[in-house]
């Protein structure tokens, strides 16, 4: 338990965000190494309730541990698209006060090298989130066909080298499997022609298929759907994404539910909006905290307010 590691990214400005008040109900829909959650609970103790969900075993044994002295949480093993099924089996009808989503892999997973998320360190080709998956980025790499392989690259990495790097890994994968980070770091590096660039070769393509793996993007587009069904007039959601395909999600979503007319007809029949727009600009991680935890530079603040 010693060795997780966990930066909690703009904790502050996410928690501020929910305005959070006692006696109301709140769900951390990424539990993590329970920054938020920890927050969370100290200003809504002791009759505000919290229901935080998280897949990775580690992350709840951790943050059970972290936030023993609080009663009033309640930890879900179970993934956040279950989030209408999990409330309902505790009676919950209505999320009184908030929301909090904090997308993508956390640091601990990142950086643990046996989670096989960084082609910088040697470990089998893994990236799970959920460690009782049966789906890996193994089988990712060695089954998928070429024209999967550049879908995903293309569409989940924006890779603009993506058919060259497919068309190497199923020519190498034709004599054996590939199974370690490095091997397909090695991979995509020789496949890529070698130009001027901060960003290591293989870093798209690794976002790629972490997130075909853990169906990242459709599972976010899922959530936010339920949570506006599960929020009570007046609740707020905080959201934090940390590329471009995860916020351009939750910005469609939320300027599309905040709309008065989506049908553009001469005569509207268009329910009314379902959210308001707290913030019409994304909130960005202060220079403080970019210059303390790098990988906050990309984060993405959105916040809505049901209506």
């Amino acid at each position: 338990m010693d060795d997780f590691k966990h930066y909690t990214v703009m904790l502050n400005e996410a928690v501020d965000a929910l305005e959070c008040e006692k006696g109301k109900i709140y769900v951390d829909c990424t539990l993590g190494g329970g920054g938020h959650s920890e927050l969370i609970l100290k200003r809504i103790s002791p009759n505000g309730r919290l229901i935080s969900f998280d897949i990775d075993d580690e992350a709840i044994r951790h943050a059970k541990e972290r936030l023993k002295d609080y009663p009033n949480l309640t930890i879900i093993k179970s993934s956040y698209t279950n989030i209408k099924a999990e409330l309902q089996k505790l009676g919950i009808e209505k999320i009184t006060g908030g929301v909090i989503l904090d997308l993508g892999a956390s640091y601990h997973q990142l950086t643990k090298a046996e989670r096989g998320f960084s082609f910088s360190k040697e470990a089998p080709l893994d990236m799970r989130f959920d460690m009782e998956s049966n789906f890996s980025a193994y089988d990712v790499v060695n089954t998928h066909s070429e024209d999967e392989l550049v879908r995903i690259f293309s569409e989940y990495g924006e890779e603009r080298f993506s058919k060259r790097i497919a068309k190497k890994i199923v020519e190498v994968r034709r004599s054996e499997p590939i199974r370690t980070t490095k091997e397909l770091a090695d991979i995509i590096i020789a496949a890529t022609p070698r130009i001027k660039s901060n960003i290591h070769p293989a870093t798209r393509v690794f976002q790629a298929i972490r997130i075909e793996v853990n169906n990242e993007l459709k599972n976010v587009n899922f959530v936010l759907h339920d949570i506006l069904d599960l929020l009570d007039k007046g609740g707020i959601i905080s959201v934090i994404s940390f590329h471009s395909l995860e916020d351009r999600i939750v910005k469609q979503i939320f300027k599309f539910e905040s709309q008065k007319c989506r049908c553009n007809e001469m005569i509207c029949k268009c329910p009314p909006p379902r959210i308001e727009l707290v913030n019409r600009k994304p909130i960005m991680a202060s220079e403080k905290e970019i210059l303390e935890n790098p990988p906050s530079r990309s984060a993405k603040l959105r916040v809505v307010r049901a209506i």
